[in-house]
């Protein structure tokens, strides 16, 4: 019996190996999509950010900006979604009006937005990573088995025209970069306030290509009973909050953080906490920064005993104004705040907090002169 020798595997190859062209059928795939999400006929922040980030990647790939609007017919929100999209940079619109879009439902918006894919061919897709564009983002890409990059930190397109989409891995502690070399649309989601706003410019609406919902009520499996506000509760709104301070496990105990409520009450702003207070029961989930909590964008951030480990880091580099506290001279916040203190945040908060009193009440100390 002749035995032959199998020959040596190579090695695994990088990205650099890998099959870089198209399938023929995904070849005249072109342009960018932001799919512009409603809430009752109001456009989601996210979108905007997306929409500024969209016209980069679109600029770079030298295609256009699409914004993707889906909703109820007779204009309600999405006339003005429309003028919005133009307004922050698209340079075409794509409407879908149905009755049945009146309301988010998983089976008439992934068809409307999946139908809509196949007949126009996006390159790129992307969404908000809510609880909406979440849902819908995952069910679309199933569907049209293309990958989906969610909950990405940055953007970018790389020499060959594919979309670069860096998202936290491992618990938040590594930052990758995913491509879907093969597949098209390249799919991703965006978490609010990842993204800066662009500006707007006012601008009259350009070219808008309508596409028709081809469903029936009959097919629809889930319906809409009722719509219950939020308006009221007692959320933190840390997302959109000018201000925020927030503390870590250098507070030593759940006590303390009462140090950074009164800071933040007494300059206006919100208070939040780390990933691992959260763990604690020390705080609620609503509080919590980072990427697996709320992303944050403030005109001022103070961290107080945060270490600021890379999943806390991307949810808040978006700052303008960093200001860390902590013990430890060598913790990694230090290595992104614009400002930092070495200092026992539970002596240097009471302070603080005693300065800005004094200074934000001027017409009290004069009464007390007086």
């Amino acid at each position: 019996m002749e035995i032959q020798k199998s020959e040596t595997p190579s090695p695994a190859a990088g990205r650099a190996g890998m099959k870089k062209e198209l399938p023929k059928h995904f070849q005249d795939y072109r342009h960018v999509w932001v799919f512009i999400e409603l809430e009752r006929g109001q456009v989601h922040p996210v979108s905007v950010e997306l929409l500024g980030e969209g016209r980069k990647l679109a600029d770079k790939l030298g295609v256009q900006l699409a914004g993707v609007v889906v909703g109820p017919p007779e204009g309600v929100g999405t006339g003005p979604a429309i003028a919005d999209a133009f307004a922050y940079g698209a340079d075409l619109a794509y409407l879908i009006e149905s009755p049945l879009l009146a309301n988010y439902r998983n089976e008439p918006f992934t068809k409307a937005l999946t139908d809509l894919v196949i007949s126009h061919k996006p390159e790129i897709l992307l969404l908000g990573a809510t609880t909406l564009g979440r849902d819908l983002a995952g069910s679309v890409a199933t569907t049209l088995q293309t990958g989906l990059t969610a909950d990405c930190t940055e953007l970018d397109v790389d020499a060959d025209g594919s979309l670069a989409a860096t998202r936290p891995t491992f618990g938040g502690s590594l930052l990758c970069t995913i491509y879907t070399l093969n597949c098209r649309p390249q799919m991703a989601t965006v978490r609010p306030r990842v993204m800066s706003t662009p500006q707007r410019v006012a601008k009259p609406i350009g070219r808008v290509v309508r596409h028709d919902l081809t469903m029936v009520e009959e097919e629809i499996v889930t319906k809409v009973l009722g719509f219950l506000s939020d308006g009221q509760s007692d959320d933190a709104n840390l997302a959109y909050a000018d201000i925020v301070v927030a503390g870590g496990l250098g507070l030593g105990a759940a006590e303390n953080l009462q140090h950074v409520k009164n800071l933040a009450r007494t300059i206006g702003g919100e208070f939040g906490c780390s990933r691992p207070l959260v763990q604690k029961g020390w705080m609620p989930l609503d509080r919590q920064i980072g990427q697996t909590g709320k992303t944050i964008r403030p005109k001022l951030y103070v961290a107080a005993g945060i270490s600021g480990a890379v999943q806390h880091r991307v949810g808040v580099e978006g700052a303008d104004l960093i200001v860390a506290i902590n013990t430890d001279r060598n913790a990694p916040i230090f290595d992104f705040a614009h400002m930092g203190v070495v200092a026992d945040a539970i002596t240097f908060l009471p302070a603080l907090t005693e300065a800005f009193t004094k200074r934000m009440a001027p017409r009290d100390r004069m009464k007390l002169v007086n």
